[in-house]
């Protein structure tokens, strides 16, 4: 039984003890400076920013009659489209209008730590009711985004639970423009709980399971004094730019034309599939990094906060849905209409043939894998119900303590590392490095190069190998993208100078 056909089964909600960890705001003061430590010349605050964003509370018209109340980026979901030149320096003025410190983290950028926008690694908090500005040169180029890097606990009313999502596209100096148009897809949901649950089924992802990880798992439950599986989050409504399907606009097209789909996966905990029926989608980028070999896939599978650019070309004309293959999940919104020119009646939806999600597929599987100066083994677990009826996360053996925040890995700056991740747990973790973009060199059993991300699904009980140089000194977060996962221990951090 898969998690969403457990929730069903499952009935209400279980309700949350008032005396659950909440957000731990609280071990970092607020920042009181207006400037990052990059905007060094004091000229700067004369210079006019590139953006101004507000942090506050928004009204987000998801459906007919159907008004959610959220934190938001200037007052609407998505946050605005930013754009940046890359290697142009850009300001941007951050104006928290919410009574608690926050944190706007620069997603996919190779940023110094005092932009970056985590706490862990020492960004200041953009204080309540104050503001930040940020000077900072966008790099690299490609899809990146923006959000919210706060910790939630068992508030789901703050970090990636809200509506703190927002796109950004750093022009590339040289663009092939080998398309018609653009056009930016925000996959989010909205009215999050708290229950018991089950876990998400992963059979669509290529590789076998490692019998030792779930070795490992097994030995846990049996000799754990708690029995039961931790809390998990569902969600009421599904969204696709902030609107459920059959609600805003559509996307129109014209026969011929290639569509550039910039697709977000802004979820806080769910993974994400996309179709659009009668059509293939022809990935050219990951994360917003070219693909080295790219293919025509059926369907897109995407961890939260992983991105995926692809062609469509639009050569089947009609009315057509552009959705999540659940059939819940769609039907409860996650899907948005395709409306050729010239063609009416009701959007048509036709599941696609079986698809298993492969990341090497995009990748040079004859090339040679240049070796590590230094191997990183990672070993990821999971204790059930151990925190206050939340699952703790730990690598090797350790959770990350939000009070401590003490780096686990010393590394020295120009190495190469490779990160040997092996996930002892049932558990699909998308996991996301800061500041620095790594290349997937096995993965799912099979061994590739070329393929360059920032955020990669570690299925249940696999294993696999990610390489990054340490070419960014400073406080480096690695962590499970799931927020459920790292506020609950799921984080480490690399130290070097």
């Amino acid at each position: 039984m898969d998690r969403r056909k457990f929730i069903k089964s499952a009935g209400l909600a279980i309700p949350i003890a008032s005396n659950l960890p909440m957000s731990s705001l609280v071990h970092s003061e607020p920042n009181i400076h207006k400037f990052s430590s990059e905007a060094k010349d004091v000229t700067l605050q004369d210079e006019k920013a590139d953006y101004t964003i507000h942090i506050g509370t928004g009204l987000v018209e998801v459906g007919t009659q159907h008004i959610i109340s959220t934190t938001t980026y200037n007052g609407e979901f998505p946050g605005p489209l930013l754009r940046f030149k890359e290697g142009q320096k850009a300001i941007v003025d951050i104006y928290n209008d919410t009574d608690t410190p926050e944190q706007l983290h620069w997603h996919g950028q190779f940023l110094p730590t005092d932009v970056d926008g985590a706490a862990e690694e020492g960004t200041p908090y953009i204080p309540a009711h104050g503001m930040r500005r940020e000077v900072f040169v966008p790099k690299p180029a490609g899809f990146r985004f923006y959000h919210t890097h706060l910790v939630a606990g068992a508030n789901l009313n703050v970090g990636q639970y809200s509506g703190q999502v927002g796109p950004v596209y750093i022009e590339p100096k040289n663009e092939p423009g080998n398309y018609d148009r653009e056009a930016f897809i925000i996959l989010k949901e909205f009215e999050p709980y708290f229950m018991r649950g089950g876990d998400m089924a992963m059979d669509f992802l290529t590789g076998e399971s490692i019998p030792n990880l779930a070795a490992i798992q097994e030995k846990a439950e049996k000799e754990s004094p708690i029995k039961i599986k931790g809390y998990e989050v569902g969600y009421n409504i599904f969204t696709i730019n902030g609107h459920q399907l059959g609600h805003g606009e559509p996307i129109r097209v014209k026969e011929g034309e290639r569509v550039l789909f910039h697709i977000l996966n802004g979820s806080a905990t769910e993974i994400r599939s996309l179709a659009l029926p009668g059509h293939s989608f022809k990935v050219v980028a990951l994360d917003g990094n070219p693909v080295p070999n790219p293919r025509q896939v059926p369907v897109l599978w995407l961890g939260t906060a992983e991105r995926i650019s692809a062609i469509v070309e639009m050569r089947n004309p009609g009315i057509w849905v552009m959705g999540d293959l659940s059939d819940d999940d769609r039907s409860n919104g996650m899907g948005i209409v395709i409306e050729y020119a010239n063609h009416t009646g009701k959007p048509q939806w036709k599941t696609p043939a079986p698809f298993k999600w492969d990341y090497t597929i995009f990748g040079n599987d004859r090339g040679i894998v240049s070796p590590p100066d230094e191997v990183i083994n990672l070993l990821f677990a999971k204790q059930n119900a151990a925190e206050n009826g939340f699952n703790r996360w730990t690598i090797n053996g350790v959770a990350f303590n939000m009070m401590d925040m003490s780096p686990m890995f010393h590394l020295q700056q120009g190495k190469r590392y490779r990160l040997h991740m092996r996930n002892a747990s049932d558990d699909i973790h998308p996991m996301h490095l800061h500041r620095h973009s790594f290349e997937i060199t096995r993965i799912g059993g099979k061994s590739t190069t070329g393929i360059i991300k920032d955020v990669v699904m570690l299925g249940g009980f696999q294993e696999m190998h990610l390489d990054f140089t340490a070419d960014n000194p400073g406080l480096t977060l690695m962590h499970c993208h799931m927020q459920l996962h790292m506020d609950f221990g799921f984080m480490c951090l690399f130290n070097y100078k």
